[in-house]
């Protein structure tokens, strides 16, 4: 059976979740990471040398890296859906999942540990406020995207969504009060990507921590 080592409350387990029930796959899930610990045992170890989450083990395979595992599960068990059947598409897909570690992530880390892991007393407000225009000036070009097609690969919904979604979903919880951000066509995105069932079932009921 499919095993994922990794707590439900990091975004990078997260998106191999929100992978594995659009795949709608036999799964275990393990705690380990974070309050879990667990990631420096020399078993962890052997698996993963990097000592992060998520790991994925299937039939004796092993593999790291979240965007490289949700690549790896949509090739294998979703290939013409979740990774797209079209090459162009493929590539886009694969571009915004790169452009969400690159760009994006290193936007948003400000602003979601000054709010959220940082002692009201002892929050930067300046830093926080930088982090938030410089998370919404990345957003804008997934926002230009998504004026031209319904999700980031195409028409039609891919792995391509999954980390620039999650990344979305973080953004929202941060910033409640959007205006005058536009953002219009990723809100319109980002609520359908919402109403999906393994977005359902894998994001929402994780605490944001």
């Amino acid at each position: 059976m499919l095993k994922i080592w990794g707590r439900n409350t990091s975004i990078n387990v997260q998106k191999v979740m929100w992978a594995i029930a659009e795949l709608d796959l036999p799964h275990e899930r393990i705690d380990v990471g974070g309050a879990f610990g667990r990631t420096k045992e020399p078993f962890y170890l052997a698996m993963n040398p990097n000592s992060l989450v998520p790991t994925l083990e299937e039939d004796g395979f092993v593999l790291w890296e979240s965007n490289t595992i949700v690549r790896y599960l949509a090739a294998k068990h979703g290939a013409g859906t979740l990774e797209p059947a079209n090459p162009q598409e493929r590539a886009r897909a694969s571009q915004w999942m790169d452009w969400m570690l690159t760009v994006c992530a290193p936007a948003i880390h400000p602003l979601f540990w000054g709010l959220i892991r940082t002692p009201p007393e002892k929050q930067d407000h300046a830093r926080i406020d930088e982090a938030r225009e410089k998370t919404a000036e990345a957003l804008r070009m997934l926002d230009v995207q998504l004026g031209k097609t319904a999700f980031a690969a195409g028409d039609t919904f891919s792995m391509g969504d999954i980390p620039v979604g999650l990344i979305t979903y973080r953004f929202r919880k941060l910033v409640p009060d959007r205006t005058g951000l536009g953002l219009d066509n990723l809100e319109r995105w980002y609520l359908g990507l919402e109403q999906r069932k393994a977005f359902q079932e894998q994001i929402l009921p994780a605490p944001f921590t």
